[in-house]
């Protein structure tokens, strides 16, 4: 029924996925693109990322129509392939990076602010961290109000936020000059961008968080209203998304030359519309962002409560966060994120984690989630899983399972050691409300594979903490 509690249409959906996607990222991400790598490299980056972000769009949507029974995405899928605490540990994972996006979130907005209002400066200021956390708690009380609510202001917010993004490549589609494009394609004049090979792994990671969110519908599968709807949001929401991200990445590199991009302060894109039409452009994409950084925490709120929400469902998280209102809204998990939100906002004050920092953070959590999904989904096509009728399904999706599962490998190499140990620091701790969450249903915390795989998770974190204090690991 359309009208029951929590109910989302295919529109509600798709909103999801691409209110969660277009946050701030892609207003940087001239900049960002440019400091990373030249022309040539950007191009095949693109092209590594639209083949392995599409295999795991077509993951979730194989995963959500095969699977019709597993709820909550990410942490289901990771659950059912490879046992308990690997469930947890994706809902852990992508819940800490939900958060902690919406922190950089947060940060960029008030930076972004502060072009008109100086007293917020970098988005850390004190005036900053209380504008912040007066919009965190609005949002927090908003969702209280109901799902369904909440996700329609966040369809509003998405449609508001493409406008500006619509108009930008538009405009920079007139204004494309060939010969600045083709200036310097291999960065030839910049040698300290490294290598095409380094360029490409060192871009990796800013494409990675400008698609995060792509999951967004399949985390919400159990308050669909149609099943079959999850995986469509899925495909619809990425094609979208990728559109406008190569318009905005590929059209800045024909107004403006790599190292002229490189140079620009962020939100790269008013920088980019300034430089072609005039000090309007500005702001023009500055208001676009703010009302973009306005939309995003809400589908990130959303997101972190309904993951934790599904894991405690089914006793993998404690019990106390499965207690939903009288909305049918998690309120406990809700609880429990948006105070994290405020403790790490404060944090900003005295440390200095920018928005980059906290991206690379939030990025760096996502990639397991995302692998143990397309593992699952490879090895539902490798045993024959729900393919007993249907032969050519099961090769076609064999293939998609295994360059997704190819991709998120890769994904792991690009973010580097020092990002999988800062990962592992974090991952550790959870263990805590998993013993818990076992306790109350008085089973086994762990399996004998567990035990180990837990082991060499402490491990790195206890490097990590080390590496922290000698200073060889820096945030």
């Amino acid at each position: 029924m359309s009208d029951s509690p929590g109910k989302l249409k295919l529109g509600a959906l798709v909103a999801l996925v691409v209110g969660s996607m277009i946050g701030g990222g892609i207003f940087s991400l001239p900049q960002n693109m440019a400091a990373s790598a030249g022309v040539g490299a950007v191009l095949i980056g693109w092209a590594i990322t639209a083949v392995g972000m599409l295999t795991l769009a077509f993951v979730f949507q194989t995963l959500a129509n095969r699977k019709p029974d597993l709820d909550g995405g990410v942490y289901a899928y990771a659950k059912a392939g490879f046992g308990d605490y690997m469930g947890f540990s994706s809902a852990w994972g992508y819940w800490i990076s939900a958060w902690l996006g919406s922190v950089g979130y947060f940060v960029l907005l008030f930076s972004t602010l502060g072009y008109f209002f100086p007293v917020f400066g970098e988005g850390n200021t004190p005036a900053a961290v209380i504008g912040a956390s007066v919009l965190l708690w609005a949002v927090h009380f908003l969702v209280l109000r109901g799902i369904k609510e909440a996700a329609f202001i966040n369809l509003v917010t998405t449609v508001a936020k493409v406008v500006p993004l619509a108009l930008f490549a538009l405009i920079c589609l007139f204004a494309f000059k060939l010969d600045v494009f083709t200036a310097d394609i291999w960065a030839v004049g910049t040698p300290e961008l490294g290598s095409v090979m380094n360029q490409v792994r060192n871009m990796m990671l800013v494409t990675v968080w400008v698609f995060i969110g792509i999951e967004g519908a399949s985390i919400f599968s159990s308050r669909a209203e149609k099943r079959s709807d999850v995986g469509k949001a899925t495909v619809i929401g990425f094609i979208t998304v990728l559109l406008f991200l190569v318009l905005v990445n590929v059209l800045s590199l024909g107004v403006m030359t790599q190292p002229e991009l490189a140079k620009l302060q962020n939100p790269s894109m008013a920088a980019v519309l300034e430089h072609v039409v005039g000090h309007w452009g500005a702001v023009l994409i500055s208001v676009g962002l703010i009302i973009s950084l306005l939309g995003a925490p809400l589908s990130w709120v959303l997101l972190c409560a309904e993951i934790m929400f599904a894991a405690a469902k089914d006793h993998t998280m404690p019990e106390f966060l499965r207690r939903e209102n009288a909305n049918h809204v998690p309120a406990n998990a809700l609880w429990l994120t948006n105070a994290m939100v405020q403790i790490f906002l404060v944090i900003t004050l005295f440390s200095n984690s920018t928005y980059l920092s906290l991206i690379y953070l939030a990025t760096s959590m996502i990639l397991v989630p995302y692998l143990w999904s397309a593992a699952y989904a490879f090895l539902l096509a490798w045993r024959n899983e729900t393919y007993e009728q249907a032969l050519a399904e099961r090769k076609k999706d064999l293939i998609i399972g295994g360059i997704a599962l190819l991709y998120a490998i890769w994904l792991l190499y690009a973010g580097g050691v020092k990002y999988l140990l800062l990962s592992a620091l974090l991952y550790a701790p959870g263990a805590i409300l998993f013993a818990k969450a076992k306790r109350e249903v008085g089973q086994p915390i762990f399996t004998s594979v567990e035990k180990l795989i837990f082991a060499a998770v402490v491990a790195g974190a206890l490097l990590a903490a080390y590496g922290l204090y000698d200073g060889f690991l820096t945030l």
